[in-house]
């Protein structure tokens, strides 16, 4: 059975345009993730972990490959777009999957505004004649008019954008390299990935909870499953191809800046302070405008496009206003979802951007509704695969959801605490609309389909 038939399955046609392969879906999940991701946040990483930055990514890598593993069962099962609100409202119920699509609308929806958030910061500090304001409205307006174009146009310039971002890291990698080599910062340690005097298990999942906000974007290569050539098979290749080279990435720079950051640490500007040793002011400068381009274009680029997509499939089974799942004829694109969330875009940042502490509060939050969503993610492999299908592959359908959920659930139970609050007031509000929906008589169901396999 062919990619294209799979969505016939489940009563749905083929309404998004096939085209994006193997290689895109790997620059896709890059860039979502930013390879530079930790220039903006290694400094708040450093200090919660307790000067071990390295330990933080590693663990945050290993917990979500179990995550990604269980993608991957799920893609294969549901090969349709709205990832871990398909699989488990398939999997397990379809108010099940009502509230974990709504808990990762939490994630995707505030991502945009955090990016746009923190690259028209960066921007406003390099070029302060242009308020945050007016940067932000560039940024959204920028990707708003790519992504209605349709998503060739975006796949083709997230891989310029990436092979730009990998030269700076290159840039400051060697330097630093050269830097340590030469006697600058505090020479070659272990220390950044284990340091006795400061480590415990608390101190080191707070530290994750952070750390995984540059993961977060491996997840959204699932939304492209009815766009791939390949299908499931392809969409899960791609999802841990993507995940271990975004972990080398980030375990390799975290490393080298955490040997030249000096003391004491500015968490804010920690990471281009590193780089300023390492190369002097223009690396600085270099590396604070890389994060400020890759988070505000690159980055939100494809944030754009998961949330779109997680809108459109949710739109099409009823579960959100219909105008969300309409597709444009011309681009085969959900055009009006990707408008929904660039003007949520804009509101979120400009009222974010006038609180002190406005992208660290958005970094707390967004990180919880994407746990909880993963948490149950592994639930649902579970009961489709090991209860529903009786699957005597006790590894991929048991024991790998089990660890990987026993991590995350470590990681939640250690995360900021107001995101802790947010985020059972964000599935509460969900659960109120949950009930509206029975009460209206548009409970959530959605078309089944042959069993696959187990």
């Amino acid at each position: 059975m062919d990619s294209q038939e799979s969505i016939g399955r489940f009563g749905y046609r083929q309404e998004l345009r096939r085209g994006v392969g193997l290689t895109d879906l790997v620059f896709y999940g890059l860039i979502f993730m930013v390879p530079i991701a930790p220039f903006a946040i290694f400094g708040l990483v450093y200090e919660r972990s307790g000067g071990m930055p390295v330990l933080a990514y590693l663990v945050g890598m290993i917990a979500l490959l179990f995550t990604a593993a269980s993608y991957a069962q799920m893609v294969r099962a549901f090969p349709l777009s709205g990832s871990v609100y398909n699989y488990a409202g398939r999997g397990i119920a379809a108010p099940v999957g009502f509230m974990t699509g709504w808990a990762i609308l939490l994630d995707y929806l505030l991502v945009p505004s955090l990016l746009y958030l923190i690259a028209s910061i960066a921007m406003n500090a390099s070029i302060p004649q242009v308020p945050v304001w007016a940067w932000l409205l560039v940024f959204v307006a920028i990707n708003t008019v790519i992504n209605l174009r349709g998503i060739r146009m975006t796949i083709k310039l997230t891989k310029v954008m990436i092979v730009a971002e990998l030269a700076v890291l290159a840039l400051f990698l060697l330097a630093g390299l050269w830097a340590l080599l030469n006697g600058a910062g505090r020479g070659f340690s272990l220390s950044p990935l284990f340091n006795p005097d400061t480590f415990s298990w608390p101190i080191m999942f707070a530290a994750v909870s952070v750390a995984v906000l540059s993961f977060l974007g491996f997840d959204g290569i699932s939304m492209l499953v009815e766009e791939s050539t390949g299908g499931s098979e392809q969409v899960g290749r791609a999802m841990r191809l993507a995940l271990i080279l975004a972990g080398v990435l980030f375990v390799t720079q975290v490393w080298v800046a955490a040997l030249l950051a000096p003391e004491p640490l500015n968490s804010s500007t920690a990471f281009y302070d590193a780089a300023a040793v390492a190369g002097g002011e223009w690396l600085r400068h270099l590396t604070t405008t890389a994060t400020a381009i890759s988070w505000g274009v690159a980055n939100t680029l494809v944030a754009q496009v998961a949330v779109s997509r997680l809108l459109y499939a949710m739109a099409r089974d009823r579960q959100l206003p219909a105008f969300l799942g309409r597709i444009s004829v011309r681009n085969s694109v959900p055009a009006n979802a990707i408008l929904l969330v660039s003007a949520l875009s804009v509101g979120i940042g400009l009222w974010m951007s006038s609180i002190d502490g406005g992208a660290d509060l958005l970094a707390s939050l967004i990180n919880m509704g994407a746990l909880v969503a993963f948490v149950v993610l592994h639930v649902s492999v579970i009961v489709h695969y090991t209860v529903r299908l009786k699957s005597a592959n006790r590894w991929a359908h048991l024991v790998a959801p089990l660890v990987g959920m026993a991590i995350l659930i470590f990681v939640v139970i250690n995360a900021n605490i107001l995101a802790q609050v947010v985020g059972l007031a964000w599935l509460g509000v969900g659960a109120i609309v949950l009930a509206v929906l029975y009460a209206a008589g548009r409970r959530p169901t959605l078309r089944d389909a042959a069993k696959e396999p187990a």
